[in-house]
């Protein structure tokens, strides 16, 4: 068994349903919660778009809202006021732009106003099941200390290269085993080095 190989087996074993953690029910509820993830966990946005999405509805409740009162409504996340301004010009292009609808291609998504490509490749693979692997700080980590990629790698050449190694057809289940993994077992600090399958082929505590 090859080492990729070998690494899709532990993720597999270990997390076998692994899936988007973020609440949602629609490409725009989505979209939002992801939007608001950024330097945010899972856990904090689903606390605030519990309420958050009994208030907002459509793009147009967000466009047509004042930003104080969206910043006031998530204040309890990080970033709330760069996060507001952004959920109300990308609200606004839905609208111009797109018949109120959230689109389904890579380069328009990347059109929205703080929407980057780890976001477009959440909502592409997550809503629309287009294969893509989304980047964030956890698969970043865990590429890199299991030499999936390199110490000084960027976000985009992550992406690349795991995309080059990992069959595309495990592209999105990958993406979130790894997110899984490195949330749960192979985290920033004290990972879970002693029970760990692949500790063999990990660059920790390097990376």
């Amino acid at each position: 068994m090859g080492r990729v190989e070998e690494i899709l087996s532990v993720f597999d074993e270990m997390f076998p349903n692994a899936v988007c953690e973020l609440n949602h029910t629609n490409s725009l509820e989505l979209i939002v919660a992801v939007m608001l993830s950024a330097q945010t966990t899972d856990k904090s946005v689903n606390i605030l778009t519990k309420k958050l999405f009994t208030k907002y509805k459509t793009p147009k409740d967000y466009a047509d809202v004042d930003l104080l009162e969206l910043q006031d409504d998530l204040k309890r996340i990080g970033l709330y006021k760069n996060k507001a301004k952004n959920l109300q010009n990308m609200a606004k292009l839905l609208i111009k732009n797109f018949e109120s609808k959230v689109p389904s291609s890579q380069v328009e998504l990347e059109s929205l106003p703080g929407v980057g490509r780890k976001t477009a490749n959440v909502v592409l693979s997550v809503w629309f099941d287009v294969p893509r692997i989304a980047v964030d700080t956890h698969v970043d980590r865990v590429s890199k200390r299991l030499k999936l990629a390199y110490k000084n790698d960027s976000v985009y050449q992550v992406e690349e290269k795991l995309m080059r190694k990992i069959p595309k057809n495990r592209w999105s289940d990958t993406h979130h085993k790894m997110i899984f993994f490195g949330r749960y077992h192979c985290t920033s600090r004290n990972p879970n080095c002693d029970t760990c399958k692949l500790k063999e082929i990990c660059r920790y505590p390097n990376i």
